[in-house]
This record gives structure tokens, sequence and C-alpha cells, in this order.
């Protein structure tokens, strides 16, 4: 799978008033501690198909098994080359070591204006209805450029657990304990997580009843 190169910038105006909101991001782009480098952590992007930053509104979520995926033209999901198994078994690992290492928390928040979804005010807690959520998680070595992220919303009226996002955490421990314990490779589950997470739904439900990381 070759590496695409790092989305750029429209014009060099652009990319100036980023630097001056965001900051270098070639200075963000680094593990954060020494143990993160000491298990061969980086930070890059590398996308399962050809990704270009997506026009507001212009990107459309689908239903399977009752739960929301994510436009794949938009949110086509991808991983952190660098993060390999050995890294996930290390005790040294920790998602933090590539967490918003590529994108700030602001900037991702771009990608409620390409589902064309408001923003919301209050978005803690029990009150939480919405995740900027990494497609394949950074636990399975995910990436943490933008086209791995979406914003997966709702439902409103039911309780936090309940919420797809929370729902989708389930998914994500189980496919995460699988692979470190051997079970499934981490390519698979990679690959597998992006095309349709709720694939995994019976399995992770049966994972969490008999007392998984739920």
């Amino acid at each position: 799978m070759a590496e695409l190169p790092e989305i750029q910038s429209r014009d060099r105006a652009t990319e100036r008033l980023r630097q001056r909101e965001y900051g270098d991001r070639s200075e963000r782009a680094r593990p954060r501690a020494e143990s993160c480098r000491d298990i061969g952590v980086t930070c890059s992007s590398e996308y399962f198909r050809q990704w270009q930053e997506p026009a507001s509104d212009s990107c459309t979520p689908s239903t399977r098994r009752g739960y929301p995926i994510p436009d794949p033209r938009c949110t086509p999901g991808g991983i952190d080359p660098s993060v390999k198994l050995n890294a996930l078994r290390d005790s040294q690992w920790k998602t933090r070591c590539i967490r918003n290492c590529e994108t700030s928390e602001q900037e991702k928040h771009v990608a409620y204006s390409w589902y064309g979804i408001q923003k919301p005010r209050s978005n803690s807690g029990d009150n939480q209805v919405c995740e900027l959520d990494h497609l394949v998680p950074l636990e399975l070595g995910g990436a943490d450029g933008m086209g791995n992220i979406w914003p997966e919303c709702g439902p409103n009226a039911t309780v936090l657990e309940n919420r797809y996002f929370k729902v989708k955490d389930r998914v994500e421990n189980y496919l995460a304990d699988e692979v470190r314990a051997g079970r499934m490779p981490l390519s698979v589950a990679q690959r597998g997580i992006a095309a349709d997470w709720t694939q995994y739904l019976s399995e992770a439900n049966r994972y969490c009843d008999s007392g998984g990381r739920c």
C-alpha cells in the first residue's frame, strides 16, 4: 500500500493562516514521549483509498444494521503505518503517542461541515451526542489524519452508553483484544472496521457480556 502525500492546503495563504492558528504541523507530527519513539511510533497517515478534503455538505453516511457508517469518499479510513503489532503489545504503547499528532482537536471540527452537521453546543458527559471519531481507532493503529475522522452522532433520545459512538467503542475494544491475543491479524481488523464497523457487533456484544472491556 503506497503512502499518499500529506494533504496540502489549496494555496499558500491558507497554509500560513493554519500555521498561525494551529502551529507548525511538522512540529506537531511527532510522538509525544520518548517511550513512543522507543517502540518505533511516529506520526503519519496512509488511507485506504485516494483522498482529498471534501467540500461542505458533500458527505452522507449510510446505515448498516441500524447504525451509521461514514461516507467512504469522505472518510475512507486509514492507518499510521509505524504502529505495528509489537507496538500495540508493548507496555509503553498509549494512544496518546499519536492522538492529535497530525491534526489538532480543533482542526478535526471541520468534519462536521463535511457531513452537514451543526457542531453541538453542549457535547460532554451525559449530554454528549456526537464524537469526532477515528474510523480506524488509535488503539488499532488508526491514522490521526482527516481521512480517518468523521462525526458520529446520535441518537439523542437514549442513555449515553447506547449512543452510536459508545456502541462502536465496544467493537474497538473487542478487535483490539483479538489482535493483541493473536486471534486476528492487525491488517484484517483495520480494514474490516474501516469497511463496516457494524459487522463485528454480535461478537463485540458477546465479548462485553462475558466480561470484556466495555
